[in-house]
């Protein structure tokens, strides 16, 4: 097996267990434990020392505690101590590093995020933050040469319940930043329900909501469960957010959270039953940050709506539009605060948030933490969290198609099609955006469809996604319609689903 095919930008990520057709596991033990491996002997030449400290813990997967009892084996092998948390949320794992007391050399993280329960996968922090791209690749390559020395003493293990500590601190973030008349309880009067699809985000509720006075009743499917039986835990996913939206109405409660698997991703839902994701979840927390930092730049993925930009223009921010990943956006905030300019907040359409103050962590926990501490200073003025968004304009169509390749070399194939496509569209006199780091985005003005299209290359799959939006009734397929008749033609690329929009 090649351990370069188990990487996944900067994550590892496999099929750990049978039970899909045509899907065979190939994120085994032996390779969980010689990445483990791995991973200690990259902390020893990072730090340039032998005796380390690692923590490690896992989300609700069925393969979770298997898998990191074969990671705990390689650590241990390698003379470092280790601390295992079990069940655990990826941002916990990262805080584990910084929190003081604490400060473990390095952390893994068992999990494969929003994926089916037969895979899983594997996250590394120090306290610099997650690994890069080319470290994961280097990790990889070392598990592979299997050229590992045991040393003569193996590491301690022991067993801590971090997790408690990381909800203590959100606790006292809320506490400290809301300081209400009654300081211990400041979410009291509050009835939020939470979701978490039987993922790790169930102490949310015990162990953040309930001590601050919250109301949580109604919350559902809280206990962790590998096999996921009531739906997806993913913000993204529809059924998710239908359920978690019906918990809400049907509980009459003033807010509703869905987390996904590991809780470094979120979403929210208006008392009204209103889904606040995607270009809402985004606009909501700029409008938060931009009252705390006013003129901060915004970085988003490259697939935020038209009217997202206009919305944190007007509130007196700068709308960074980057390239999808939530590394390359987190990347790309750090990049400007380091060139001298302010930058906040670094975020996804699909809830991957991540804020300066909390070290650029991508944490679905610490982003519902702010817009709660927000919530409960708003009651004060007699105004709801949600009412910061109303400005916000919104398309009346929007789509997403993404159209298969079939050739040897997709990424020449597909990055022809765009040279192509922008060639055309400077032809046609289309706007072309200028400033544009991934793919084409295209505007049409009303009459020739009266919105936008971004064709991209896939990061990771033999794909082009495709986004269309548009102001106006009928206007998505009007720009459907103009692709259609450019793409159609490139035989290695399946526009069928494009047709019909």
């Amino acid at each position: 097996m090649e351990y370069r095919k188990l990487q996944n930008g900067s994550d590892v990520r496999g099929v750990a267990m049978e039970g899909i057709e045509g899907q065979p596991v190939n994120l085994t033990e032996e390779a969980v434990e010689n990445i483990a491996k791995a991973f200690v002997l990259y902390l020893q030449e990072k730090f340039n020392k032998s005796e380390l400290k690692l923590s490690i813990g896992r989300d609700s997967r069925l393969s979770g505690e298997r898998l990191l009892a074969a990671a705990a084996k390689g650590v241990l092998s390698m003379g470092a101590d280790l601390a295992d948390f079990g069940l655990a949320s990826t941002p916990s794992m990262f805080m584990s590093t910084v929190t003081k007391g604490y400060e473990f050399d390095g952390a893994i993280m068992l999990t494969a995020s929003h994926l089916p329960w037969n895979r899983n996968g594997m996250k590394f922090f120090t306290r610099d933050g997650g690994l890069e791209k080319s470290e994961i690749a280097s990790i990889l390559a070392r598990a592979q040469e299997n050229a590992f020395i045991p040393t003569a003493e193996r590491g301690n293990l022991t067993k801590i319940d971090f997790l408690s500590v990381y909800a203590a601190g959100l606790v006292e973030t809320i506490r400290s930043s809301v300081n209400a008349e009654d300081y211990e309880h400041p979410l009291k009067g509050f009835h939020t329900v939470v979701d978490t699809g039987n993922g790790a985000g169930g102490f949310f509720v015990d162990r953040v909501l309930q001590p601050l006075g919250a109301d949580t009743t109604g919350s559902q499917f809280l206990e962790p469960d590998g096999h996921f039986p009531n739906h997806a835990p993913n913000p993204e996913d529809e059924t998710a957010m239908e359920s978690v939206t019906k918990c809400v109405l049907e509980n009459k409660a003033d807010m509703g959270v869905i987390f996904d698997t590991d809780v470094d991703r979120a979403g929210a839902v208006a008392a009204d039953g209103k889904e606040i994701n995607r270009n809402r979840l985004i606009a909501l927390i700029a409008a938060v940050l931009l009252e705390e930092h006013p003129g901060t730049t915004i970085v988003t993925d490259s697939i935020t709506s038209s009217g997202l930009a206009v919305f944190i223009a007007a509130q007196g921010g700068v709308h960074h539009r980057f390239k999808r990943g939530y590394k390359n956006v987190i990347d790309e905030a750090i990049r400007i605060n380091q060139s001298g300019r302010d930058c906040q907040l670094a975020i996804e359409t699909s809830g991957h948030g991540a804020l300066k103050e909390n070290y650029f962590l991508d944490d679905g926990a610490f982003l519902i933490t702010k817009l709660l501490i927000k919530m409960a200073q708003l009651k004060k003025e007699g105004r709801t969290l949600f009412s910061l968004i109303d400005s916000l304009a919104e398309p009346a169509e929007s789509t997403e198609v993404r159209m298969n390749l079939s050739c040897a070399d997709c990424q020449a194939y597909g990055n022809g099609i765009l040279r192509d496509l922008g060639a055309y569209a400077v032809s046609q006199g289309w706007d072309v955006a200028k400033e544009n780091y991934e793919g084409l985005r295209v505007s049409f003005g009303a009459g020739e469809g009266d919105g936008w299209f971004l064709l991209r290359m896939s990061l990771h799959d033999p794909l082009m996604p495709l986004n269309i939006e548009s102001n106006s009734t009928g206007g998505v397929h009007a720009i459907a319609q103009k692709l259609y008749s450019f793409l159609s033609p490139y035989d290695k690329l399946d526009t069928s689903a494009l047709k019909n929009v």
